[in-house]
């Protein structure tokens, strides 16, 4: 009878300790869940109106509380688990005749189940299944922030009292101080001088301030035959061009170069369409050093720029984004052609006029906030010198700025294609009162 009775005590508390290992599992996946939780995932929630998205929102608008619940639940849980799980051995084994085993078992085979079937697993499983899991805890989790609220206000009052403290006893220097101090540098070090600066401006600039614009977009279309996409490769000496069906807004994929290799001597109806890879799509504001991570992450070198509609505004690839610290970098395939300012004297250069304000500022050595009294979305030179104008201005037409002339040096009936720019004297950064309008001259 008291075998019976302690098998049945004996199988309450495997059950108990399976069930809290499913608790454990569920508050770690938890955790994962709600904080890789997407902004376009969140906005579709507030979208819905629905009871369960409510829910999911209200544990998200406070998520140092959110977390102090998971974190205090998981805890209490794993406990519990390690708890049970040493009252259970200890009635199945015997310290003193198995000490080692007992040790064993207790330790090590305790916190490897928890490890691996409370945190790992979960972890793992929640990264691709997160709204799964939110759906799923968010009613839990909601009633544990509320029953919790005791315990939680002081411990998220105190580490936000660590956090003031911490934020007063920092070091205070901005990206304006760094800035100031390498504008003071030794001249003898200029290269290094300039690659600094690049670093420090580096988390400032954003996506649509060095992307290739649209227009400037060499794409394969969809339906062209083998012989016409082989020809579009070797043309343009690309070793990643992006594919379109119809238009540039519907980007099917990339197309690399290195895959073509081994078909160059396919039939020109050959389904070359197989060899397509996922496009990668970023946003105009997203800022280039978090975008040079998800290059690293993910192993792709281009992404396609889309605008707040999903159009597609240009591309950005790795060389663009390395070229903000390290400064041009030329390959064999570069031409002359291709460059975008040619230097005509000591201050006077002449400029494609798709070539961006960041670069710009860069090749005539200016801050790029002078140009901030300019209101407008402009990305390009050709957009700067449009704001200034309202219209697209003649050939010859000539328009001042500062210290800085303008003169229009080709143009066609929707492009201005080439500005020749003059440097008059040091910037005073402010705008000149006369002469500012071109309808003026």
């Amino acid at each position: 009878m008291e075998d019976s009775s302690a098998a049945y005590i004996y199988a309450i508390q495997i059950l108990a300790i399976l069930i809290l290992l499913l608790l454990s599992a569920l508050f770690s996946a938890s955790e994962v869940a709600f904080f890789s939780l997407r902004p376009a995932e969140r906005e579709r929630l507030q979208s819905q109106k629905s009871h369960a998205a409510m829910n999911i929102l209200k544990c998200l608008e406070n998520p140092e509380k959110l977390l102090a619940t998971i974190l205090i639940l998981n805890n209490t849980v794993n406990i519990a688990i390690v708890i049970l799980s040493t009252y259970l051995t200890t009635g199945l084994l015997d310290h003193q005749t198995y000490p080692v085993l007992s040790f064993l078992v207790e330790v090590v085979v305790i916190t490897f189940v928890i490890v691996l079937v409370g945190e790992i697993m979960p972890k793992i499983f929640a990264t691709r299944n997160n709204m799964k899991v939110i759906h799923l805890m968010a009613p839990a989790l909601r009633f544990g922030m509320l029953l919790l609220s005791p315990i939680i206000y002081p411990l998220t009052n105190s580490s936000q009292f660590v956090r003031r403290h911490m934020q007063r006893v920092g070091t205070g220097i901005s990206v304006d101080d760094l800035s100031n101090a390498l504008e003071i540098t030794s001249a003898s070090l200029n290269e290094e001088r300039k690659m600094l600066e690049g670093i420090v401006k580096f988390g400032n600039i954003e996506v649509c301030q060095i992307m290739k614009p649209r227009l400037d977009i060499v794409a394969v279309n969809w339906h062209d035959d083998f012989a016409r996409i082989l020809s579009m490769v070797i043309d343009s000496g690309y070793s990643r061009l992006p594919v379109y069906e119809d238009t540039l807004d519907n980007i099917k994929g990339i197309l690399l170069a290195k895959d073509l290799f081994p078909y160059v001597g396919e039939k020109p109806d050959f389904n070359w369409q197989g060899l397509i890879k996922p496009a990668y799509f970023v946003p105009e504001t997203k800022k280039i050093d978090d975008l040079l991570t998800e290059f690293q992450r993910n192993k792709v070198h281009l992404a396609i720029v889309v605008d707040e509609h999903g159009g597609t505004s240009g591309l950005v690839t790795m060389e663009d984004i390395l070229e903000e610290i390290v400064g041009e970098i030329e390959d064999e395939s570069d031409t002359e052609e291709e460059k975008l300012y040619k230097k005509l004297s000591a201050n006077c250069w002449l400029f494609e006029a798709k070539i961006s304000m960041n670069d710009f500022c860069k090749v005539i050595q200016l801050p790029y906030d002078i140009f901030e009294h300019v209101p407008g979305n402009y990305e390009t030179l050709a957009g700067f010198v449009l704001e200034l104008t309202g219209e697209i201005p003649a050939k010859g037409t000539k328009i001042d700025y500062q210290n800085l002339t303008f003169e229009v040096e080709n143009v066609d009936k929707k492009r201005i294609r080439q500005i020749k720019v003059w440097v008059n004297e040091p910037h005073k950064h402010e705008r000149k009162k006369t002469d500012n309008n071109p309808k003026n001259k």
